[in-house]
């Protein structure tokens, strides 16, 4: 499901209302799902999920199993933008949300979020979600900047691929997976799209929009990603990957961060990437100067690609 780019019409969310079961694992099933969850973190009320939900369900935020009744889903948002990727295979869905806020209310902090959910079938053979795993992201985390995400993401093109065009599932997955391992070893072979840009927390890597590959720059390569969990949406081209992020926030060291990555697969190659981290302290030990030219955003290619992108970095602010 994707939502346009203005605040959430209700009417767009209203038949999620009716009750959402199923014997099977299906993509109708999952959208509705995603629905039912978008339509819960629009009203700050989760029992629009009441219906999907199992009574074993683990809930968590950034990787920290947390209350749902005093989670972030408690608290009204104005969400400006949403995109669901559905897995019939793994029963499973991916959401991100772009909530741009303004004013003192609650409802109108500025967030990106990233949501995971899994279902298994209970014991009457009704698929119930077992697992909502969310990464809510707000100011202080990873180069954090909602205004700057909605403006990105509005220029991309996140439509369904052509039934003619689409990748295998493998294929998707495999281009993601690449990804990682190119960050632990530079002589991995990435399927990067002539055309690819890469967003974190609302900075781009392509601002000039000169359509080239800027998905490559400033790739660490020394950092192993492991506890890979995934969404695979055939028909939006798409994979979600949730990981914990070796050394991202630079005040704790290799521990690894809350970190989800949303892949835009076009052909066999990566078109779009865009992540949401979150940090254990403000700008990840970072002093608050966005994405730094260093470590995760070291380029290969040496200092002065690496301070370049460091200048860029500082001056994003949307």
């Amino acid at each position: 499901m994707k939502l346009p780019t203005k605040p959430l019409l209700l009417q767009v969310l209203i038949p999620s209302f009716a009750v959402v079961v199923s014997a099977e694992c299906t993509r109708g099933f999952l959208t509705g799902a995603t629905e039912r969850y978008i339509l819960a973190q629009s009203a700050g009320n989760i029992a629009a999920l009441t219906a999907i939900a199992s009574p074993s369900l683990n809930y968590t935020e950034s990787d920290v199993v947390t209350d749902i009744h005093k989670s972030v889903l408690t608290q009204p948002m104005k969400i400006d933008h949403g995109t669901s990727i559905h897995d019939p295979v793994n029963c499973a869905t991916f959401t991100e949300l772009i909530v741009t806020g303004g004013g003192n209310s609650t409802a109108n902090k500025p967030y990106v979020i990233g949501t995971r959910m899994a279902f298994s079938a209970d014991a009457s053979n009704t698929y119930k979600a077992t697992l909502i795993e969310t990464i809510a992201t707000k100011p202080g985390d990873w180069a954090f900047n909602a205004t700057g995400y909605l403006h990105w993401t509005s220029r991309e093109n996140w439509a369904p691929i052509p039934a003619s065009k689409r990748d295998s599932r493998a294929v998707i997955k495999a281009a993601g997976d690449a990804y990682f391992d190119r960050f632990a070893n530079v002589n991995a072979s990435v399927p990067w799209g002539d055309s690819c840009q890469r967003l974190e927390g609302g900075a781009y890597t392509d601002t000039r929009g000169q359509g080239g590959n800027t998905c490559n720059l400033g790739l660490p390569s020394t950092l192993v990603v492991t506890n890979r969990r995934y969404v695979v949406d055939e028909e939006m081209g798409a994979v979600a990957i949730f990981v914990g992020f070796p050394g991202l926030d630079r005040s704790v060291g290799e521990q690894p961060m809350p970190d989800s990555h949303l892949f835009r697969v076009e052909g066999g190659r990566i078109r779009y990437i865009h992540t949401v981290s979150t940090c254990v302290h403000a700008g990840c030990g970072m002093n608050g100067s966005g994405i730094p030219g260093q470590k995760r955003f070291m380029s290969d290619s040496g200092a002065n690609m690496k301070a370049r992108v460091g200048r860029r970095s500082v001056r994003l602010r949307y």
